[in-house]
């Protein structure tokens, strides 16, 4: 089958971002008749609702031309943007397709969100997803477990088919080659960054989102051949950087641009954290529920809303920094967003012990800011380029 071509993939891909009101959630549920659960940010099992015939769909809160009136009635000014937004769209109607959503252990904000969700929305699901912080299998391992048995027991209640082995092991392997396209994209950005701008890649992240596993499997496939097969991207001279904080509140696609203008190649980053966050490949093996919950035990990313049991803070992002050849590193934060804000002073502590260039700064929703971090930005791009080999 031949591929389309870039220009028309990435208008496929922009119009999914776009879509505030699940266009193809709706055409799915249309065809299928299946439930759709959406989830918030950074982790959930998508493997285990894939295998219930339910569709997860990722909701990242609104864009920065969503204007907040409504939710701005729930939450405080000061609150980060996602929460408010997420309440905005409930409200509006544009998440009415899906029958319920998931609450991952994120922060206060998120657990409080799950409430409000359940006060508002009354006769659709509304489960919290308490990750552990304690990866022994015998403790965090036991309560996970559990916890995943509960979700699904849900689902079932609201018409989903029960769980079996064998759909949980076939929807593993499905997501393992997901996983498999996205790290392919990441290795081809790291190698040859000026083949892939980051603005382009997320927005394939992030319709990857609304997406049955098998369409984003074959979208990101797609996308990486006709990336390949372009002749007509050429080397830039720009400062290589990793962007990190933004693992959340996702940021305006028009901030992405502003610091690929200022003169950074971003080579590895925090976006979109679900696709890639069970870093390699889960091993199915003759207990499935069981390999679900040990990946996410031993071999998931780094993240401020995980618990550091072993090493130091900081050491997983200088392993990034170095794997990936970066110059430089951006903090690039939610505005509010507790979890990256206390993380961040030990962050820049293990990456100054390295010897390792930061700069730091914090987005919000509006776009009169993109000026001032575009200078910021450009400077310290041009600040590597004369500087760091001296």
């Amino acid at each position: 089958m031949s591929t389309p071509p870039l220009a028309e993939l990435v208008a496929r891909a922009e119009a999914l971002y776009l879509d505030y009101r699940l266009g193809a959630v709706r055409e799915w549920k249309r065809k299928t008749g299946g439930l759709a659960i959406g989830y918030m940010p950074i982790y959930v099992p998508r493997e285990l609702l894939h295998a219930q015939g339910v569709l997860p769909v990722g909701v990242m809160g609104g864009r920065e031309d969503l204007e907040i009136i409504k939710g701005d009635a729930y939450y405080q000014s000061y609150i980060c943007h996602i929460p408010r937004s997420t309440i905005e769209l409930g409200l509006n109607g544009s998440l009415d397709p899906l029958d319920g959503m998931l609450f991952p252990a994120i922060c206060d904000v998120i657990r409080n969100l799950s409430g409000m969700w359940q006060s508002l929305f009354p006769d659709k699901l509304a489960h919290y997803l308490d990750l552990p912080q304690d990866f022994d299998p015998e403790l965090g391992g036991r309560f996970y477990r559990h916890d995943l048995e509960r979700l699904s027991a849900s689902l079932v209640e609201r018409g989903a088919r029960p769980l079996t082995s064998e759909a949980l092991a076939r929807s593993i392997e499905l997501y393992n080659a997901e996983r498999r396209e996205v790290r392919a994209l990441y290795e081809l950005r790291r190698t040859q960054p000026w083949k892939l701008p980051t603005h382009e890649l997320y927005l394939f992240l992030r319709a990857a989102l609304v997406l049955p596993v098998e369409e984003s499997t074959e979208l990101f496939r797609q996308y990486r051949q006709a990336v390949l097969d372009d002749p007509g991207r050429k080397p830039l001279d720009q400062a290589r950087v990793v962007l990190t904080g933004s693992f959340c509140e996702q940021p305006p696609l028009g901030l992405i641009k502003t610091l690929e203008r200022a003169g950074c190649s971003i080579v590895d980053d925090d976006f979109v954290q679900v696709l890639r966050f069970i870093r390699s490949d889960i091993p199915v093996g003759d207990d499935p529920l069981g390999a679900l919950v040990h990946a996410f035990l031993t071999d998931a990313m780094a993240s401020p809303t995980r618990y550091v049991d072993r090493g130091r803070k900081g050491a997983e992002l200088v392993q990034r920094v170095r794997a990936c050849g970066a110059e430089g590193l951006l903090f690039c934060a939610p505005s509010f967003c507790d979890p990256a804000l206390l993380d961040q002073p030990m962050l820049v502590k293990a990456v100054e012990a390295e010897g390792i260039a930061w700069t730091a700064f914090k987005y919000a929703e509006n776009s009169g800011q993109f000026q001032v971090i575009r200078e910021q930005a450009g400077t310290f791009a041009d600040s590597i380029k004369l500087w760091s080999n001296a």
